[in-house]
């Protein structure tokens, strides 16, 4: 396989293995779980379409988000990374309707030894989990639950909005209890604040549809 580094991560990923076991595309429905924490980590995933939330489960049956992937995010890769053979360490689910490529992860890692240069496209796509991780992060650390979704909003926006005569909007069809689950509030809540944020004319809703009117203005009602 010939890499170069103008090519698509989705191209290459699809060759990887080619010939023997190709990678495979799944589709997961909105709400379904791709892996749980402790299965085994035979797979590396590419996202081709709709997001991917990855959360960590305590003891407890608390459920913390990390990240919410957006297309062309590569993951599943943590035994690559530490060259440990280990269990997933993460819940991860479909947080829309997605479309997956999957390939087993002896292949990714085969490719990657004959080709170094995969290795910089696979890190264009780990660095897109990074920063989404951190953006996560510091959403989880508003300790005022609107703060903490106006952060979240602003996530959406950069990662999934397109632009709109109104602004920027976010076409997921995100429940409140999606929205909920993924900043650590609950449904009522996050209808009570969402609600605020209409009557302030800093977003509008439309058959699940999220526009954010002027991100810049919205990201100064941090508490």
């Amino acid at each position: 396989m010939v890499v170069t580094q103008d090519r698509p991560l989705a191209q290459v990923f699809r060759q990887v293995g080619a010939g023997s076991f190709p990678p495979v595309v799944e589709v997961f429905e909105r709400g379904k779980t791709i892996f749980f924490p402790g299965d085994p980590a035979e797979r590396v995933y590419f996202l081709l379409r709709g997001a991917v939330k990855l959360s960590r489960v305590y003891e407890a049956g608390e459920e913390i988000t990390v990240a919410l992937l957006r297309e062309n995010s590569v993951f599943g890769v943590l035994s690559l990374l530490t060259g440990n053979r280990s269990d997933r360490f993460y819940h991860a689910v479909a947080f829309t309707p997605v479309e997956l490529l999957s390939a087993p992860i002896e292949q990714v890692e085969q490719a990657l030894k004959e080709n170094p240069d995969l290795s910089m496209l696979m890190l264009r796509g780990l660095s897109s989990r990074i920063l989404q991780t951190e953006m996560m992060i510091e959403t989880l650390a508003h300790r005022d639950m609107g703060s903490r979704l106006v952060s979240f909003l602003l996530i959406l926006c950069r990662d999934f909005g397109l632009p709109s005569p109104d602004g920027i909007t976010v076409d997921l069809k995100l429940s409140h209890q999606a929205i909920a689950e993924a900043i650590g509030s609950t449904r009522v809540t996050v209808t009570r604040l969402l609600g605020d944020l209409r009557d302030k004319n800093m977003i509008s809703i439309h058959k699940k549809k999220i526009t954010v009117h002027n991100p810049v203005i919205l990201s100064q009602q941090f508490t």
